[in-house]
């Protein structure tokens, strides 16, 4: 009788389901009842998932695409200017090939890129229009890259002089020389204290000459920077 009494007791024990077994048959019940609509979801995550790696694709091919054209362009211009260093045939040359570019992908990262380039290619030819507007464009995209930022910068504040826009350039070496990035700062603050010099606020200037002194000892303005500093 007390063999019997221990069977019925253990044979309670194993009809008693633990916690994951308990769950394990609700969920599979659950499928059973509802397995159209599973089915259903299941089937548009995979449409959602194929979607995703299309796009995925399509981003990369056009990132390729874009980086292949730049290139070319970059090295039909280096062979164009290569032939009797006239930066305003070269420029010519490449124009075309550019603007495709950037008609077609400029929203990639090469196409950035590649407004900085022609840019440059731009103010090579002493087409400060073109380069100045091609420079603000790259701006638009490296908000968050501080060194790059300060290196369109202080290229804008250069097409600004070219173009006699004082104030304007005045506007971005000040960003430069405010901005806390040390790329292209002593450049920012030299340039900012010729402007000042040009306006015969010496005291502004010669602040911009010490700074430069201060932070960077090195700095290719130094010696410049020392004599103002002197009074010389």
């Amino acid at each position: 009788m007390a063999d019997q009494g221990v069977s019925n007791e253990r044979r309670r024990e194993l009809e008693q389901m633990d916690p994951f077994q308990a769950n394990l048959i609700k969920g599979l019940t659950y499928a059973s009842k509802y397995k159209k609509q599973l089915m259903l979801g299941l089937g548009a995550l995979g449409v959602v998932l194929v979607l995703f790696l299309t796009v995925m694709y399509s981003f990369q091919k056009a990132e390729t695409t874009a980086a292949t054209l730049a290139a070319r362009a970059g090295t039909a211009y280096d062979a164009a200017y290569s032939k009797n260093q006239d930066a305003q045939a070269a420029y010519e040359a490449v124009q075309e090939a550019y603007q495709q570019l950037f008609e077609e992908y400029a929203n990639t990262t090469a196409g950035r890129m590649a407004q900085v380039t022609y840019a440059k290619i731009c103010a090579n030819a002493k087409d400060w229009e073109s380069a100045y507007t091609y420079y603000a464009n790259a701006l638009e995209h490296f908000d968050n890259e501080a060194g790059m930022q300060n290196m369109i910068l202080a290229a804008l504040g250069n097409m600004a002089l070219m173009k006699k826009d004082v104030k304007k350039a005045k506007s971005f070496y000040l960003r430069i020389e405010k901005g806390a990035s040390p790329l292209m700062k002593d450049e920012a603050r030299f340039a900012l204290a010729q402007i000042y010099e040009s306006d015969n606020d010496m005291a502004s200037g010669l602040k911009m000459y010490e700074k430069i002194l201060q932070d960077n000892e090195n700095s290719l303005y130094a010696a410049i920077a020392q004599a103002k500093s002197q009074g010389n």
